[in-house]
């Protein structure tokens, strides 16, 4: 049996045509997209470091409920200037979104970030009534999964609010991280990686999980959707895997800025 080159398994850039070229791609879609908001505030702060600070979309009627956005890029990239296009779908919709940086790794390990995604949500929350939607992709799916385990750091009324958890592409099972050249910076240990996997823990919640993947994502991504579903299938009433078809690891979130797409009526729990 053949060794697994785990830095490989969670390789996507080396696997879609020009996906270096898509930050580049994002952020001038979200500058574009704040341009031309009416109705937004930004640099919101939830705490005391400089990156602790959120976006926040407001739709032009009375809101429906939040939408919390964590964006991924392994705990290690990005910040929330590159997401915010990806608020128009919901805005339009109805829903308020807010949309958090963090500190990354390895400033800060994966654990403080799981509290500071706990503190941006709270803060966020305060100032919207209504449901709460938590939705992440790829280490932002690891978040919000991770705000509805029995380990939570989430405040007990924020967590009662919580209608629908939407992790796209998210990575659930962080063990295997120990293994790649990425945790020269996480610095996971064996003991953190078990203790921060949704996979691993019992979810607190009965709300909706979805675990949105796309067909052209490799192999790992699709694993770590179905593992969760496996794992939580017993504790959480409706809990299901989506594979949407010719979508990879980039694109699979760019249908968020269309209100009528499959992911944004996922997301906000339309039919």
């Amino acid at each position: 049996m053949s060794k697994i080159d785990w830095d490989d398994a969670f390789s996507n850039a080396a696997y879609i045509t020009d996906g270096a070229t898509y930050p580049d791609r994002w952020r001038r879609n979200a500058t574009a997209f704040i341009e031309t908001q009416q109705y937004l505030e930004l640099n919101i702060p939830y705490g005391e470091h400089p990156r602790q600070k959120f976006d926040l979309f407001w739709p032009s009627t009375e809101p429906r409920g939040l939408i919390v956005f964590v964006h991924g890029g392994y705990w290690l990239d990005f910040d929330k200037s590159y997401w915010s296009h990806l608020a128009s779908g919901s805005c339009e919709s109805g829903w308020t979104v807010a949309i958090p940086s963090y500190v990354l790794a390895p400033e800060a390990k994966i654990s403080e970030i799981t509290q500071m995604i706990a503190q941006a949500i709270e803060s966020s929350s305060k100032r919207v009534d209504g449901p709460i939607v938590l939705s992440g992709h790829s280490a932002g799916g690891h978040l919000v999964t991770r705000m509805v385990c029995e380990s939570s750091p989430l405040a007990n009324k924020a967590t009662a609010r919580i209608a629908r958890v939407l992790s796209i592409s998210g990575v659930h099972d962080l063990r295997n991280l120990i293994h790649t050249q990425m945790n020269d910076q996480l610095q996971l240990s064996l003991n953190e990686a078990a203790a921060e996997s949704p996979a691993l823990q019992k979810p607190i919640v009965t709300a909706d999980v979805i675990c949105w993947v796309g067909s052209e994502e490799r192999p790992e991504f699709l694993r770590q959707a179905n593992t969760l579903r496996d794992a939580w299938q017993n504790h959480v009433a409706n809990i299901q895997v989506v594979v949407e078809p010719n979508r990879h690891h980039f694109d699979v979130i760019e249908s968020l800025s269309d209100p009528g797409s499959l992911l944004t009526l996922a997301l906000i729990g339309d039919p």
